[in-house]
């Protein structure tokens, strides 16, 4: 007799599984041939971003940094950013800015393939070689040191230059304003000190004390006479060879002056020369009565010397977009700049060139009183 096997009726609207539908409990957790790809793109990318990061470039990256007033307070702590006792001051109104340059790549901070390819892409921003930017021989600490020199020397110079447009005598000396790491003048020579003379001679300006020096070998003492807390001392200084096997004495030459008031100029951290102009002219409007801007917002830079001509400066086209940036309308560019401006002015800005601290006061009375026609543009 045949035995006939049941099998089970199942509720109805059901199926009974196929081999291909029943779980596998031995492949949980394999990874498809998808999943694998998008983990191989995944972790390359993610060496490609380290390795990136750790590759260091021997460029410098310049970008756009922040605008100060001249007439206003710091962002430090609130202080004037120029203050003077010992002359009248006026109110003012509107904005004398300086502008800076934020410089990455640096001794000490070194710029990565990303930071390159960032500013690449940015028209506000440039990417040149290192060596073009620093001596490849300084530290960071001797580039924040010679920064720190220049700001000090702008400010001296800004203030002797605003004072004489008032008509005040403001006499110079040659000074002392650094001494570098392979001097022999150390212990001899101080920062602060005033150079009478070098042997017979007087010296009144930089450059005659570096003509007056190469009457002497690399090497040789030289007899230098200086003022040092109102008294004058002689001492033998042995000079060394300096750029271009010139002779020097290793130190760096500045500018003082014996002023009839006390002018305090507070620019936080930034350093370098290029502020000098900015500086010039808003101690100038502090000291005469209206105000020189008419409410205008005006930026610019360029370095001053002591008499009065604007220098060229670095980084002019970061300078113009920090400038709009932070609300400018006008901008004062040294006349030596200008073949840099050209093609590089943000909409909104005009560009004013300035060859000297009365070309620039001229601009700026005529920007106040909305005379801008006649003056020269880049």
């Amino acid at each position: 007799m045949r035995t006939i096997k049941r099998v089970p009726e199942q509720p109805a609207g059901t199926e009974s599984p196929s081999r291909a539908q029943v779980p596998d409990e031995g492949g949980r957790g394999r990874l498809t041939r998808g999943n694998k790809i998008v983990l191989a793109v995944f972790f390359a990318f993610l060496v490609v971003v380290v390795v990136g990061s750790l590759v260091h470039l021997p460029y410098a990256v310049m970008s756009p940094g922040p605008t100060e007033n001249t007439l206003g307070a710091s962002g430090d702590g609130g202080k004037p950013i120029i203050s003077v006792s010992g002359l009248p001051t006026y109110p003012t109104d509107g904005a004398l800015r300086f502008t800076t340059v934020r410089v990455e790549g640096g001794p000490g901070y070194p710029v990565d393939v990303w930071d390159v390819l960032r500013a690449w892409i940015d028209p506000a921003r440039e990417v040149l070689p290192v060596d073009e930017v620093f001596d490849p021989q300084v530290t960071k600490e001797q580039v924040a040191e010679e920064n720190a020199i220049q700001m000090e020397g702008s400010q001296e110079e800004a203030t002797a230059v605003a004072l004489r447009a008032l008509g005040k005598k403001v006499p110079t000396h040659v000074a002392i304003a650094g001494i570098t790491d392979g001097s022999k003048a150390k212990g001899l020579l101080a920062v602060g000190d005033r150079l009478q003379r070098i042997g017979d001679e007087n010296v009144t300006d930089t450059q005659q004390v570096r003509d007056v020096l190469q009457r002497t070998k690399p090497g040789q003492p030289v007899t230098v006479t200086v003022t040092r807390q109102g008294k004058e001392r002689t001492v033998q200084v042995p000079t060394i060879t300096g750029q271009g096997g010139r002779t020097a004495l290793g130190v760096i030459l500045g500018l003082t002056h014996d002023f009839p008031a006390k002018v305090t100029i507070d620019a936080g951290a930034i350093g370098g020369p290029s502020a000098g102009l900015m500086f010039s002219l808003g101690i100038y409007d502090k000291l005469t009565p209206g105000a020189l801007a008419g409410g205008n917002q005006i930026a610019g830079t360029g370095t001053i010397d002591d008499a009065g001509n604007v220098g060229p400066i670095g980084g002019i086209r970061q300078k113009l977009a920090g400038a709009r940036a932070d609300g400018a309308q006008y901008f004062l560019a040294p006349a030596r700049n200008c073949d840099e401006v050209v093609g590089h002015v943000p909409d909104g800005l005009t560009v004013v060139k300035v060859g000297t601290f009365a070309e620039a006061r001229t601009a700026v009375e005529g920007i106040a009183k909305g005379q801008t026609g006649s003056l020269p543009h880049c």
